[in-house]
């Protein structure tokens, strides 16, 4: 059974990274979820990641502001790393994602949207689809499940018209 190790640099990412969270038990996914900063704990923080490949077989790691921890984690493991870059008051998250996004060659981190963690979970799951099948069928049913929604939004916006639509969502 995979599992997957979720870390952020604060507990302040903790409603950001929620999303990953749920997602994941969604999928059937287990997953160990802390709070390390690379930057005050540096020491832990290393043996969080130089452990991760004994434990997990993914990583995603929430990060705002300077955001080293993931780019840091996948300098120290062998194993993917998935970068959520988390929205800061001072720049809007684009700092954080541009510290997550721009690796130097030979250490790739995946990246999704700022404050992504629900695509993180999900490029989790498809990572781990490679070798689990029944995982692979979640992942299509979900998808399934998400043109089902958008078919549903597109017959009841042809039938009541785009106004009426509009006022349903307030």
């Amino acid at each position: 059974m995979s599992k997957v190790g979720i870390v952020m640099g604060s507990d302040s990412d903790l409603s950001v990274m929620k999303a990953a969270m749920e997602t994941l038990e969604k999928f059937g996914i287990e997953y160990d979820v802390t709070v390390i900063s690379a930057h005050r704990m540096p020491d832990i923080f290393f043996e969080y990641a130089k452990s991760a490949e004994s434990k997990y077989d993914v990583l995603i790691a929430g990060a705002g502001g300077a955001a080293h921890l993931p780019g840091m984690a996948a300098a120290i493991t062998p194993i993917p790393v998935i970068g959520v870059p988390i929205l800061t008051k001072s720049l809007g998250g684009v700092d954080s994602l541009y510290s997550i996004v721009q690796m130097p060659a030979g250490i790739p981190v995946a990246t999704v949207a700022i404050n992504g963690a629900k695509n993180a979970a999900i490029l989790a799951a498809k990572i781990i689809s490679v070798r689990e099948p029944e995982v692979r069928q979640k992942i299509k049913d979900f998808a399934e499940g998400l043109k089902d929604e958008v078919l549903a939004k597109k017959t009841k916006i042809e039938k009541v018209g785009y106004k009426t639509y509009l006022e349903e969502m307030n």
